[in-house]
């Protein structure tokens, strides 16, 4: 398996390969290569690559993660009572 093959983004399968590609194309910020490769919008929110995309955009570009608007992320799941999840 080539280096750049490697998942980043399990949930949407986005590969380093590919978010190379787009962060050399399109000269983008972290929201930026989210909103083009879908990274960090599948089931888990960007819990698990989001650090890996500020990391990449950080060492291409030059660009702080902290100087761009930050990736949103939310909890794949909404929080229910007891009482829903029991039907007591």
């Amino acid at each position: 398996m080539r280096e750049n093959q490697t998942v980043v983004c399990r949930c949407e399968e986005v590969t380093l390969e590919e978010l190379l590609k787009t962060i050399q194309t399109y000269k983008c910020s972290s929201r930026e290569l989210k909103l083009r490769t879908r990274a960090g919008m599948g089931v888990c929110g960007g819990r698990t690559c989001r650090a890996s995309l500020d990391h990449l955009i950080s060492q291409k570009e030059g660009i702080n993660p902290t100087d761009s608007i930050p990736l949103k992320y939310q909890p794949p799941i909404r929080p229910i009572t007891f009482k829903n999840l029991g039907d007591i």
